[in-house]
């Protein structure tokens, strides 16, 4: 995997062995940033279930949660090998326990990035404890990466509405932003 664009564009970065993280493939991270060119440069970025943390390019600040060591590790070096440590914070613990430590600290996200293993319904869970955070707002872009299958036909009870989908060959993205 390559960092696509940006100061660091033809890095190579760093992923963990297996399919433990499925890194998104660059033709996907390529279509995604494409959609969000605009939007990702100066923003306050939060990636969940973070993998390699190769989403957030140009954002101001990220936030990465992550509960694998060695995918924390990967996060680590791979920031360092960009020089885009500056910034970024990792959390190397559960989803929800992460964002219940980023709630203390008051932030406020532009957009969430959540790529969750497949058919686990983890992103349920999670939108369910972002519904009542003040870290998400009515701006607030979130990006849920599923596999094609997955059905979001609960977004709306959960306090969420679905801006658009972006199906591929396997699998599919999530816009969503809070409120009916």
């Amino acid at each position: 995997m390559r960092v696509i664009a940006g100061s660091a564009r033809r890095l190579l970065l760093k992923t963990i062995e297996g399919m433990d993280t499925r890194p998104t493939t660059d033709r996907i991270k390529e279509t995604l940033f494409n959609m969000l060119n605009t939007q990702i440069p100066g923003c306050t970025f939060l990636d969940l279930f973070s993998g390699s943390g190769a989403i957030s390019r140009g954002a101001k600040q990220a936030f990465f949660v992550e509960n694998n060591p060695e995918a924390v590790s990967c996060i680590r070096e791979n920031l360092n090998r960009t020089h885009l440590e500056e910034g970024a914070l990792i959390l190397n613990c559960d989803v929800i326990a992460g964002l219940k430590k980023l709630e203390g600290r008051n932030p406020r996200f532009d957009i969430i990035f959540m790529d969750p293993p497949y058919n686990h319904e983890f992103e349920n869970r999670v939108l369910e404890y972002l519904a009542g955070s003040p870290m998400v707002t009515e701006n607030t872009l979130i990006i849920i990466e599923a596999s094609k299958e997955t059905k979001f036909d609960w977004l709306s009870d959960a306090g969420f509405h679905m801006i658009k989908e972006k199906v591929y060959k396997t699998n599919k993205h999530i816009f969503a932003g809070k409120g009916a």
